[in-house]
């Protein structure tokens, strides 16, 4: 199939620290095959969907400009990968990558070329050797999904424990002292966890979605998809590739794939479930923990209002003696102000006494 755009090799041995160096746009991808073998590509989205036959739907999916949730779709020659910053097509033989000279990505093609490099190339010296052919047996799509899930992983679990390094001293410093600051900055580190928190549930659901589901999980299985129509001329085509050891070993697992698929095993999905559950649990750990982190806060939140409630007590307290003092002057100054009103009045006849004795009582 034929490449379009601007090619670009790249050395292995140089991994992909050079490509930052490399002005990128927004087209740019980068191409790894099975041996690791990095090549820079400038494609527009036509010779993309032309590549790995995938529609514009599916593509959609990897602008960054648009806002889509994490997603793992299984197509007829192709996965179509969105997690967070990683945005991938993996077919059965390559892996397309975009934006290859981010800070986020960079890492993730360091480690695809070094995996994919030790499979490519390490298993010529060790010949017949039985652990060798077991490594092989892991096709070529699961081991670039467990490149982008380990990095994906990792990433959020890095995240979320620098949220848990700043958020408990900062509640616990919010516990010894309420202070607008100390609010400021608990408010902040709350929106950061909820953001947080949203991102991981995004990657743990579509997970969990695929683990219910067997026929999604069997359509990640490119390298069977491929072999099961090939598997009548296996043998011919293993008899003229013998010379190469990269397109005989590629035969090899494709005629085991369709053994495989002829027994009836095509609805088998065990190395694959077991790849997804390793990284749900570890997503699901990290969930847990923003769940922890988050029942720590709103404990916090109780304990600083049971505090607020406390001191409006108090305060309340001491409103209702002022209160209770100032009605107490205010009937002295009741009975004063009508012992002075310059009005005649006929019951004080001849009870003149009574005018020192109330006075004498007020003071």
């Amino acid at each position: 199939m034929g490449r379009q755009g601007y090619v670009v090799p790249v050395d292995p041995q140089m991994g992909a620290v050079g490509l930052k160096k490399k002005t990128t746009g927004s087209r740019n991808w980068i191409l790894l095959d099975s041996t690791g073998l990095g090549t820079v590509l400038d494609l527009d989205k036509n010779a993309i969907m032309h590549r790995v036959n995938i529609h514009a739907r599916d593509l959609r999916i990897l602008d960054p400009l648009l806002s889509y949730p994490s997603t793992i779709l299984g197509r007829e020659k192709a996965i179509v990968l969105n997690l967070e910053h990683l945005k991938a097509i993996i077919t059965a033989d390559e892996v397309l990558l975009r934006g290859p000279s981010e800070d986020n990505v960079i890492p993730v093609v360091e480690e695809l070329q070094r995996r994919l490099c030790l499979q490519g190339y390490g298993k010529e010296p060790r010949g017949h050797d039985v652990d060798g052919d077991e490594e092989d047996e892991s096709p070529f799509e699961f081991r670039a999904l467990e490149v982008a899930l380990e990095a994906i992983c990792s990433f959020l679990a890095a995240r979320t424990t620098e949220l848990e390094t700043a958020a408990y001293p900062a509640l616990d410093e919010l516990t010894s002292k309420i202070s607008s600051r100390n609010l400021d900055r608990v408010r902040k580190l709350k929106s950061a966890m909820t953001r947080l928190t949203a991102r991981v549930q995004k990657v743990r659901d579509e997970l969990e979605q695929l683990l219910d589901d067997d026929d999604d999980m069997a359509d990640l299985y490119l390298s069977r998809k491929l072999a099961a129509p090939a598997s009548p001329i296996s043998a011919s085509g293993a008899a003229w590739c013998a010379g190469s050891p990269t397109i005989g070993s590629r035969i090899s697992r494709a005629s085991r794939a369709s053994i495989a698929t002829v027994r009836g095993d095509e609805n088998d999905v065990e190395e694959l479930e077991m790849l997804l559950e390793a990284y749900f649990m570890q997503i699901d750990g990290t969930l847990n923990k923003l769940t922890t982190l988050r029942e720590y806060i709103d404990d916090t939140e109780d304990y600083i209002n049971i505090q607020l409630d406390n001191h409006r007590n108090q305060l309340i307290q001491l409103e209702l003696f002022l209160s209770s003092g100032t009605v107490a002057i205010s009937i002295y100054s009741l009975i004063t102000a009508i012992f002075g009103m310059n009005i005649p009045y006929y019951w004080n006849d001849n009870h003149g006494y009574m005018f020192k004795w109330v006075h004498n009582l007020l003071i």
